[in-house]
């Protein structure tokens, strides 16, 4: 349940942020990769958003507000390097092989299905619609990725299967969140999540040996600009936002609207075909992220007696 009470009109403009920022930044990425190395490219974003973070908690609270303890700090470096760097900064190695940034929006959007599988593989008992979405999804991405006839399918292999393992590292660093020691106030520990995250993709830059060759054009530099200041600042505030002014329900239609605005987008700007196999695959995949967010938004309704020995319904 949200925290906080807001207007219909403030729940509306963060929502719509979230859409359009959250299903924009693949573009930006595909934008920024086409002139400068993945790695350096999106480990020099998270370091210039923690900064950015930094400056702007500071001038709100204080430097002390940033003072954490020791084991705040491991648990949101972490979250960093499962979430953002791993779960978010490999989006664009994906690209950088091929895989069109409407399609990567896609994949990503399965995170709601891979957070299901491992919750049921930890022992929580799923929900009636779970396992149809998990079903489904699995339909979808075998759509998407798979060949179809006699024809090869025209996505790279390695790139889908870099993708998928950013989102199965997103989704496992969703699911174990609540089990780490994390800083109270979501702000600071977002500050340090981008710093670590900043910190290892800048490492995995120097151990593959990137380069950054030519001269870099105004495009790419607007896209990384606007990763960083949107992508990384405004979008998660909005989100965080969100989280304690609006229901979860309403918070979780991003999945299903982030994958449609990247596709648009990169079919407009960068004339990225919507084959048939993308709107089914889509489409499908897109319907198991309904299933699996619906059933998981609707309360658990599990007997139980109290002490008159009647029986009582109790939500979990």
């Amino acid at each position: 349940m949200p925290s906080g009470s807001a207007g219909r009109g403030a729940v509306a403009f963060a929502l719509s942020l979230v859409y359009l920022i959250w299903g924009s930044i693949y573009l930006a990425i595909r934008l920024v990769i086409e002139e400068v190395p993945p790695l350096g490219s999106m480990g020099a974003r998270f370091l210039l958003a923690a900064l950015l973070m930094a400056v702007f908690l500071a001038v709100r609270g204080g430097w002390r507000r940033l003072l954490v303890t020791r084991r705040e700090v491991g648990g949101a470096a972490f979250l960093g390097v499962l979430l953002l760097a791993c779960g978010n900064g490999l989006t664009s190695v994906g690209q950088l092989h091929g895989v069109p940034s409407g399609v990567t929006a896609l994949l990503v959007a399965m995170v709601p299905v891979w957070i299901c599988i491992y919750r049921a593989v930890s022992g929580d008992r799923p929900r009636a619609l779970e396992p149809a979405g998990v079903g489904v999804g699995l339909v979808g991405l075998a759509v998407l990725v798979l060949p179809t006839g006699s024809e090869r399918s025209s996505l790279p292999l390695v790139g889908v299967a870099v993708i998928v393992l950013s989102s199965l590292s997103w989704s496992f660093g969703s699911w174990i969140k609540p089990r780490l020691w994390l800083p109270q106030d979501v702000y600071v520990g977002a500050t340090y999540q981008l710093l670590a995250a900043g910190a290892a993709m800048m490492l995995a830059s120097v151990v593959t040996r990137e380069r950054f060759g030519g001269e870099i054009g105004l495009r790419a530099w607007g896209a990384f600009g606007y990763l960083v200041i949107f992508g990384s600042v405004v979008g998660f505030t909005a989100y965080a936002w969100l989280l304690h002014h609006a229901p979860l329900s309403l918070v979780a239609t991003h999945t299903y609207v982030n994958p449609v605005v990247a596709v648009a987008l990169g079919s407009v700007v960068l004339s990225e075909p919507v084959t048939p196999a993308l709107v089914v695959g889509g489409v499908v995949v897109l319907m198991s992220v309904v299933l699996v967010v619906s059933a998981q938004a609707r309360p658990r309704r599990v007997r139980t007696a109290d002490r008159s020995g009647e029986a009582a319904m109790v939500r979990d």
